[in-house]
């Protein structure tokens, strides 16, 4: 799991192309990775790299695929692809912000929703674990995940590939790399995936969690003889998908009655300005993003009629960053400073549909048990809770990191000042009504009316100072060996509850009626920014000609203000964010590749957090010392490969891989009453590669272990999604030059 750069990787067959991952040449590093060395393992973080060749063994297409490579990353997959939450060293949130930061090919994703997206031409992927806000901003408190793709400049070809397994999974895509000039280069890929699904609804007989994916990419680059480099991406994304399989704890069953379904458009383009000059190089990168998206759900998820929400969303954002860094120098001073912003907006709605189920049981039902004597019966067995947001928000940040080399010695510090503006237009409304009855004769008392409208602006103002400290050394001249210990502080993004407004409304609206909360809306809909001291001790190292690479760190997370989602009081139809005192995560990370041969290897990584509650009572319990939920304490990651040279030929390989993946104890409520103790996935595989094209045929979880990935309760009623069973497929990929 450590980077590794092999004998094997050298020898590649000409009709693969040796990448970035594969060689890690400086030109093309130097190019890509703006504000990083060349050479991560030199730098005070932890890391870990998948390349390429690796990425396609385990059929790595996008970072939910890769958390399981990865130490102490946790990916749980479950819902749909809008449900990209990420947790890493025990922090992490399942809604709004995400608390690890993604970047392609140097361009930041501003949402989450976007994180789950496939892409076929990965040519390495970067983790960078611990705090990385001082040079790469807002929602970066984990951690950090850079993906670049293929380049036109180092690569010239026709790549393709096509996937089936079962569940009606099939996957095809297809990619071509070429120059137009010497110095300029273009590539074109697109791919199309679907499947019916594995997890059926008993409801209806019907799979609930079926796709259909399409994406497309379109790449430019240009570099000339005088320090110029240019690179344009422009990727799209549709997605239609069922999603939400989640089984009800009292019957073991997954039975809804009505429908849901993820959708989902984006759009990206970024923009990518180099310019190298005789003492410094200036960058810029700009990205344009889109995205329009709906999430409908049943949201009580049982066969009854109780209510559905939809979250239909477009948001347009806009960033910018511009970088100023010195030329590297081997000894003395070394800089770099940059300044950045974005402004994003996005307007949703999110209406909730009361149905007959859910008047009788969470209005009417609460209602006449406080004053029986005078029984309500509602006009119609529906109505709407609506619900309108308008979200302009904006941010502008100064960063610089200096850094002195001595001899075997680098001492690094530098800041971030970030200040971020948040506002929020709200319109909520609700228009219904009921009749009171004389109880002992069933004759109209009275009838009251309800026309709730609500509008008002909700502003929040974030300034944050992120600083890092680090000192690195190399304490054998000439191996690459790195030892280092770091303290950063990090910062996650404060922000607006919108789907609390809902809860608010139909708050408000029993109140009126002489039950329910009275909800406070600063309190309810606003959230704070989650922030973190990071205190690190690890280091990097190699042995045997290169053959032996691992990675060892030991952290301390001390979290203020830590976002948790949980469910507000009373019976309730959403979920919210709120800032639940201070936590505290420890834990060790560990990971070594070992190639005893140009044609075996060994991979292992091994990560251990606890991360428990210090100060958090939510109003009835104190939960000091519990664990925190979604935060594994083991992830392992262990695979084997070997491969046989057929004839003495490179080009004509035969490797057989077989991995195990694991995590747990995972708990699932502040409580820890409810947890998913350790388990492990056994996967495998065997591929046939030629020069022009490769076979594989893989599986995973091939004991079809049963775990969970999801828990949540709504409206007192507990839910769980189970993880994937047995996957087998086969992968054919095509290339030639």
């Amino acid at each position: 799991m450590a980077s590794c750069m092999t004998v094997a990787a050298l020898a590649a067959p000409t009709g693969e192309p040796i990448t970035l991952g594969d060689t890690l040449s400086l030109s093309e590093v130097t190019v890509t990775a703006i504000k990083q060395n060349a050479d991560l393992r030199t730098q005070a973080t932890a890391l870990t790299v998948i390349d390429r060749q690796e990425a396609e063994r385990n059929q790595v297409m996008s970072v939910k695929n890769a958390a399981n490579l990865i130490p102490n990353l946790f990916i749980p997959d479950y819902g749909s692809r809008m449900t990209s939450t990420v947790y890493v060293r025990g922090i992490g949130t399942r809604i709004d912000q995400p608390s690890v930061g993604l970047t392609i090919d140097n361009v930041p994703v501003m949402t989450k929703e976007n994180y789950d997206i496939d892409i076929m031409d990965i040519s390495r992927m970067e983790m960078l674990r611990g705090p990385q806000n001082t040079l790469y901003g807002r929602n970066t408190l984990g951690g950090l995940m850079n993906i670049y793709t293929l380049s036109p400049l180092n690569y010239q070809g026709t790549r393709a590939m096509i996937e089936g397994a079962n569940h009606g999974t099939l996957r095809v895509g297809a990619g071509h790399y070429m120059l137009l000039k010497e110095n300029l280069g273009i590539s074109l890929t697109a791919q199309y995936n679907t499947t019916h699904g594995e997890f059926r609804n008993q409801y209806n007989g019907k799979h609930c969690d079926w796709e259909h994916l399409f994406s497309g990419r379109a790449k430019v680059e240009w570099r000339d003889q005088n320090g110029w480099y240019l690179s344009n991406v422009l990727s799209a994304t549709v997605s239609r998908q069922g999603g939400y399989p989640y089984e009800w704890v009292e019957t073991g069953e997954i039975a809804y009655n009505d429908t849901c379904f993820y959708r989902r458009t984006s759009v990206m383009d970024g923009l990518t300005l180099r310019k190298d000059f005789d003492r410094l190089t200036l960058s810029s990168i700009t990205s344009y993003q889109y995205i329009n998206d709906n999430m409908t759900l049943d949201q009580d998820f049982t066969p009854r009629d109780y209510f559905t929400l939809t979250q239909a969303r477009r948001e347009h954002a806009v960033t910018q960053d511009l970088i100023a860094r010195g030329h590297k120098k081997s000894e003395g001073y070394n800089w770099l400073a940059g300044v950045s912003g974005f402004y994003r907006r996005y307007t949703m709605q999110a209406p909730v549909n009361f149905y007959d189920y859910g008047i009788a049981d969470l209005i009417e039902r609460h209602a006449n048990e406080a004053l029986p004597e005078y029984p309500i019966v509602w006009d119609s067995r529906t109505f709407l809770l609506g619900s309108e947001f308008t979200s302009p928000n904006w941010g502008l940040a100064l960063y610089h990191e200096s850094s002195y080399n001595w001899g075997k010695w680098t001492l690094s510090a530098g800041v971030r000042i970030d200040y971020e503006h948040a506002r929020l237009n709200y319109h909520s409304e609700t228009h219904t009504g009921y009749s009171i009855l004389h109880g002992a004769t069933g004759e109209l008392y009275t009838h009251e009316n309800i026309d709730i409208d609500d509008q008002s602006t909700l502003n929040k103002d974030f300034f944050e100072i992120l600083p890092n400290l680090s000192l690195t050394w190399h304490p054998w001249a000439g191996k690459n060996h790195t030892v280092y210990v770091a303290i950063e502080r990090g910062s996650k993004a404060g922000g607006f509850n919108t789907q609390m407004f809902s809860d608010v409304l139909q708050q408000r609206l029993m109140k009126m009626m002489g039950i329910g909360l009275q909800y406070d809306i600063d309190k309810m809909v606003g959230y704070k920014p989650e922030k973190a001291w990071n205190y690190e001790l690890g280091g990097h190292f190699e042995c045997w000609d290169k053959r032996v690479q691992s990675d060892l760190s030991a952290f301390f997370m001390d979290c203020r203000d830590r976002q948790l989602t949980v469910f507000p009081p009373g019976t309730t139809t959403g979920r919210m964010m709120t800032n639940a005192g201070k936590t505290h995560s420890w834990g060790a990370e560990f990971a070594m590749s070992v190639s005893p041969t140009e044609l075996t290897h060994f991979n292992i990584s091994y990560g251990f957090t606890h991360a428990t509650f210090k100060d958090y009572n939510d109003g009835k319990v104190d939960h000091s010392g519990k664990r925190v939920p979604y935060a594994p304490m083991h992830t392992l990651f262990a695979e084997a490969n070997h491969s046989i040279k057929i004839g003495g030929d490179w080009n004509k390989l035969l490797t057989f891989a077989a991995n195990v993946r694991a995590a747990g104890d995972i708990y699932w409520d502040e409580a820890n009453t409810m947890r998913q103790p350790l388990y492990a996935l056994l996967g495998a595989s065997v591929t046939w590669k030629q020069e022009h094209y490769s076979l594989q045929l893989w599986g995973r979880n091939l004991t079809d272990t049963s775990y969970k990935t999801f828990y949540f309760v709504s409206i007192q009623h507990h839910f769980m999604q189970r993880g994937h069973g047995r996957q087998l497929g086969a992968t054919l990929r095509l290339f030639f030059n």
